[in-house]
């Protein structure tokens, strides 16, 4: 096992320092943004675009991958993510960020494309589910450490995006010096929302429940911490120990959700989720350390909401049609993640309160709960034995791509689907 990681020592390496930018600047900008006096209705419209870039990065980006080269297009979509952080430094208008935050969330989907292409390509089926697990592992360590570097620099100085600069240059330098052979994009094939929904609707709005709120906590948690008076060092603080709650619940969620039947253990998460949220209304302001327990359990449950709906969703599904599938339901998180800022900085305007934010997750928790079981008992979900159930796989929404080494997939019809396309 060691052996086989340490061949892909290398790309790690680019997805660890590409996630600590990417992580950094998200919170640098929702930071900003508060310090300049911008609402928090306008910093979470300006943070949605960054999703909106990666639902449509997500839907051409691969055309230039595969017209230029892995290699070429790396280094471009680099350079574009490069570019758009300097000018955060630059100018401080909300038009001209809202724009930049778009083309950063298509560039940044596009490096994600590259490298998963990229692993996928040298894993071998063996291989394959400890190289994606460790991807997934490296995607969090890099998003919880690059909150951590907050702390170096002055937030209101141009420092930080610098120090974001240098991560997303460097992380073009395992990539660009690799003698490996170009690999093949993975055909995702198509299948129809429609038909998903129809099938695994608990999925699908699964899915849809965890872009509201992992996209609400990335964009207006740092707004959150501002108004109730913490400052920077605390806020990385908070902001890393609820992505590293969502990593360590991983495991064993994951080992829940392969012994018990999913369609109970989705709106089980989903009313955690609201109960941790309200207590989060009453929490906050007052003692920080039990906000940080607390932020750390509501991170556990809030990022394992999609991998979870992936599985439940897969249950429904044949192994040929994973590709196909998760592609939507990735495209469906997507979707969530441009309404969940919007949204959840709307109740921060309308209640005046930054526990607004809580207060959407709370309700969109409870609501999702409630559709469950309402589903479950009128008999239009799936009821699929335990026995029956596909494993569970720890994942972060990064692309479609990503799925290509879902170990869940038999590499036979993965193989075969790939000769028929050709």
């Amino acid at each position: 096992m060691i052996s086989t990681l340490f061949s892909f020592l290398a790309l790690f390496a680019s997805v660890f320092m590409l996630l600590m930018g990417n992580g950094l600047l998200g919170t640098l900008l929702s930071l900003r943004m508060t310090s300049q006096g911008f609402s928090a209705q306008l910093t979470g419209f300006i943070m949605a675009s960054y999703f909106a870039g990666l639902v449509a990065g997500s839907l051409f980006c691969h055309r230039l991958i595969q017209r230029v080269g892995h290699i070429r297009a790396f280094a471009a979509f680099a350079a574009v993510a490069t570019a758009a952080v300097m000018l955060h430094g630059i100018f401080i208008s909300a038009p001209v960020w809202s724009l930049l935050r778009f083309f950063t969330g298509i560039a940044t989907i596009g490096l994600y494309m590259v490298i998963e292409s990229w692993l996928n390509e040298c894993s071998t089926p063996k291989s394959r589910g400890r190289v994606f697990s460790m991807y997934m592992i490296c995607t969090y360590l890099g998003m919880g450490c690059g909150q951590l570097l907050l702390n170096v620099g002055n937030p209101q100085s141009q420092q930080p995006f610098f120090i974001v600069g240098m991560l997303l240059a460097l992380c073009l330098v395992p990539v660009t010096i690799s003698a490996s052979v170009h690999p093949e994009l993975p055909e995702a094939g198509s299948i129809s929302i429609r038909r998903v929904l129809q099938k695994a609707p608990l999925g699908i709005l699964g899915c849809l429940l965890s872009g509201f709120i992992t996209a609400s906590f990335y964009a207006m948690g740092p707004v959150f911490c501002r108004q109730i008076g913490l400052d920077v060092s605390a806020v990385s603080v908070f902001m890393t120990v609820t992505i590293l709650g969502g990593l360590l619940f991983q495991v064993p969620v994951g080992f829940l959700s392969d012994r018990v039947d999913r369609s109970l253990m989705l709106p089980a998460i989903g009313f955690m989720v609201s109960l941790i949220s309200i207590a989060m209304i009453f929490i906050a302001g007052k003692s920080y350390l039990l906000l940080l327990i607390m932020m750390g359990i509501f991170g556990g449950f809030v990022f394992t909401i999609y991998p979870v709906a992936v599985a439940r969703t897969h249950d429904l599904f044949e192994s040929r049609d994973i590709m196909a599938v998760s592609s939507v339901l990735l495209f469906i998180y997507g979707s969530g993640a441009c309404i969940g800022p919007v949204a959840a900085s709307g109740c921060m305007e309308i209640l005046h309160s930054p526990s607004g934010m809580f207060v959407f997750c709370s309700l969109v928790s409870a609501l999702y709960a409630c559709a469950g079981l309402f589903l479950r008992k009128k008999e239009i979900l799936s009821i699929i034995p335990v026995e029956e159930q596909v494993e569970f796989v720890p994942m972060r929404q990064t692309s479609p791509v990503a799925t290509a080494m879902d170990p869940r997939i038999d590499p036979e019809v993965f193989e075969n689907d790939s000769e028929r396309n050709e």
